[in-house]
């Protein structure tokens, strides 16, 4: 491991590198609905830059500017994803369905692969696993507030919202993009432990709880 990089910059390196994978997953689609994938990936990678090198992160990242590469990458990963759904959905309305399931599927190979390396017995030990993938800006946004930390139940709030801005340049309600995301997290938490279920309440509150 590079001297001038910590744990938290490969983890955030990883969950770009997963977040990119759900675009491959939403560009095969786009291949699928006969879009002219060559020519629209050219147009929105000279927008928001190419995806990651397959490369290791020492040996593409900016030392001397850490931080701001990883936010850099964070915003196109996503902006190239908003940009992608948005030509999808203008191509052909009933994509909604198609999107959510690979956001469904997305969120079971996710808690397959993480079920490899423990065991998820509590609220937390998931809420964390969460986490480990879903992009919400950078550590120091402090998107979220929990609330309840407990073995059973894990209660948080979204202090701030760091998405709005990206999908609405690309003319998409982020409300689309939480849904999504919320589909994601569903079935990932089925998955992980299916003693669990993953709860969105009124007034913004979100929940990882134990079934009766």
């Amino acid at each position: 491991m590079s001297l001038f990089l910590g744990k938290i910059h490969y983890w955030l390196f990883n969950k770009i590198l997963w977040f990119e994978n759900i675009e491959e997953c939403v560009i095969t689609l786009a291949l699928e609905e006969g879009m002219d994938v060559k020519n629209i990936r050219n147009e929105i990678e000279s927008k928001y830059g190419k995806k990651l090198e397959n490369r290791n992160l020492e040996e593409i990242i900016d030392l001397e500017n850490i931080h701001g590469w990883l936010q850099n990458r964070i915003h196109s990963s996503e902006a190239r994803l908003a940009a992608w759904i948005k030509i999808i959905l203008q191509n052909d309305l009933d994509a909604q369905i198609k999107l959510e399931k690979i956001f469904q599927e997305q969120g079971v190979l996710a808690a397959r692969e993480a079920k490899i390396e423990i065991d998820y017995i509590s609220a937390t030990d998931i809420y964390n696993s969460i986490n480990n993938y879903i992009l919400d800006g950078m550590p120091c946004d402090r998107v979220n507030v929990v609330s309840v930390s407990e073995e059973n139940l894990v209660s948080w709030k979204r202090r701030i919202c760091v998405h709005e801005e990206i999908w609405s340049k690309e003319g998409v309600d982020v409300r689309f993009f939480y849904n999504l995301r919320n589909i994601w997290i569903k079935n990932f938490v089925k998955e992980l432990n299916n003693n669990f279920e993953y709860l969105e309440e009124p007034l913004g509150e979100y929940k990882i709880l134990k079934k009766n």
